[in-house]
């Protein structure tokens, strides 16, 4: 009789696993091989003989979402695995659940990651680098990364411990109003590294940094027309003119 409860070591397998999750992606099923290599060590604490083949069987089947966001998925899956096992009544099977939460989630972790995280995390770098410091990469991987090996390990760990509960937590993390405060921040940051970068040349330049203050009406006046559904091309052609007259100025 197989033990159904994994240890901590059972899941740090599976956590190092999702981190090959696309690596034998194919255009059929998607992320599927990578899905079930990554569950297999817990399938095979839960199950032996014919009834491990059948679960086998159940999750090679299509599977997509978000790469950092599989562990809570996977972690559910293996929750409501091992209720099977243990005989109790479970509203939902691991393999409904898979399709019910993988758009979802492929959804969240996009705003989230590819993008927010990762213009944050090229931004913090891009200010680093403009500094002309060589730590630019090491706050790139280290912006980007810790966060989505967080979302791996405690995703899987409570999607474990918390089964279908995980749904309502994850609910509480608010990753979409995230996702909108870390664009926020990565505006401000970007914006904080072009005065930077304005301050430098007009010292070069001998031009007095004042000027810069003239961009302030400018911009707030292209937010408040961005807000209003004004074309994103038009204020950029806008911004052009814009920089050209005040080059033209300043000379």
């Amino acid at each position: 009789m197989a033990d159904s409860t994994l240890t901590y070591g059972t899941l740090r397998r599976i956590m190092a696993r999702t981190l090959l999750l696309q690596a034998s992606w194919n255009f059929e099923r998607l992320q599927n091989l990578g899905a079930l290599f990554a569950l297999a060590p817990g399938l095979r604490k839960i199950y032996r003989g014919e009834e491990l083949k059948e679960a086998f069987h159940r999750y090679s089947s299509y599977f997509n979402t978000h790469p950092f966001l599989a562990s809570p998925v996977i972690g559910m899956i293996l929750a409501l695995e091992r209720e099977r096992k243990e005989k109790k009544a479970i509203d939902v099977g691991g393999d409904e659940l898979r399709k019910m939460v993988m758009a979802p989630y492929a959804a969240m972790g996009d705003a989230l990651f590819w993008g927010g995280m990762r213009p944050l995390a090229a931004g913090a770098a891009l200010l680093v680098a403009v500094k002309g410091s060589f730590w630019a990469p090491v706050v790139l991987l280290t912006i980007f990364n810790l966060p989505h090996v967080w979302f791996r390990w405690v995703g899987l760990r409570l999607g474990y411990r918390l089964g279908l509960g995980m749904l309502p937590r994850i609910q509480k993390w608010r990753i979409p109003d995230l996702a909108v405060r870390i664009k926020e921040t990565t505006i401000v940051l970007l914006g904080g590294a072009c005065a930077y970068l304005f301050a430098i040349t007009a010292r070069q330049d001998e031009v007095a940094t004042g000027w810069g203050l003239l961009l302030l009406p400018v911009i707030v006046f292209m937010s408040y027309l961005t807000r209003k559904g004004f074309s994103i091309l038009a204020l950029v052609f806008c911004s052009a003119a814009f920089w050209v007259l005040a080059g033209v100025l300043m000379k």
